[in-house]
């Protein structure tokens, strides 16, 4: 795995001290995973290819040195933890509906020397409505959580004006965009240009979809889920 991480953040033009983290916060993840459905990959190698170096590419879509980040419906730590282990200078919210993901979140962030990570167990649709939260973050990224209108509406509210939501997708994602146009242009954003990779050490080609926040979202939204899912906008 050592082998793989170094060889893979190197063709990504990202620093390999943190290798050594990312290691040992697989191990803890596969460990975990034996009580706990956090990932259906086992193998170790894979782990490093398909969650750490998928994860990391995301780097390379937004500039998050110093940022503040908001990672929705962050699961296994996929890909907030990831991102903040090779850069440190972010700061990090990870946000999920599971209790008992957020309380392992929590514990293994700082085993693994990011004792300043927030995890948060709440819905995002609720969270967006509080002042604490709504429009607070530079950066909002979610993985493979759901269709790009849905997570629009619950993403978008959480971003300054200025900021910039990751959707990642997988290598085709222009019917999504399509059907989200409308949304995101109720909702204040704005399509930019997709960041497309290919994770390193693989043949896996992934779209990174890019919505910046250009204006404030309007105050009803988001609604909630079950009204999103019945009524997408």
């Amino acid at each position: 795995m050592k082998d793989i991480l170094t060889r893979g953040l190197e063709a990504l033009s990202l620093p390999t001290d943190s290798v050594p983290r990312l290691e040992q916060y697989a191990a803890l993840l596969l460990e975990q995973n034996q009580y706990m459905n956090l990932t259906a990959i086992t193998d170790p190698e894979q782990v490093a290819r398909l969650h750490m170096l998928d994860s990391a590419a995301l780097l390379h879509a937004a500039d998050f040195a110093g940022k503040r980040v908001l990672d929705v419906g962050t699961g296994a730590g996929f890909p907030g933890l990831v991102l903040r282990l090779v850069e440190p200078s972010i700061s990090l919210t990870l946000l999920d509906s599971l209790g008992k993901r957020i309380s392992w979140l929590q514990q293994i962030a700082s085993e693994l020397g990011a004792a300043d990570v927030t995890a948060i167990h709440g819905r995002a649709e609720e969270l967006a409505r509080s002042e604490e939260f709504r429009e607070q973050f530079d950066i909002v990224t979610s993985r493979a959580l759901a269709d790009l209108g849905t997570l629009c509406e619950l993403c978008l509210p959480f971003l300054r004006p200025g900021g910039v939501f990751l959707a990642m997708k997988g290598p085709d994602c222009r019917e999504e965009k399509n059907a989200a146009g409308r949304c995101i242009s109720i909702l204040g954003g704005q399509l930019r240009q997709d960041y497309v990779y290919t994770i390193p050490e693989t043949e896996v080609t992934h779209c990174v979809v890019r919505v910046e926040k250009t204006r404030p979202t309007p105050a009803k939204y988001p609604r909630r889920f079950a009204q999103i899912k019945k009524s997408p906008l």
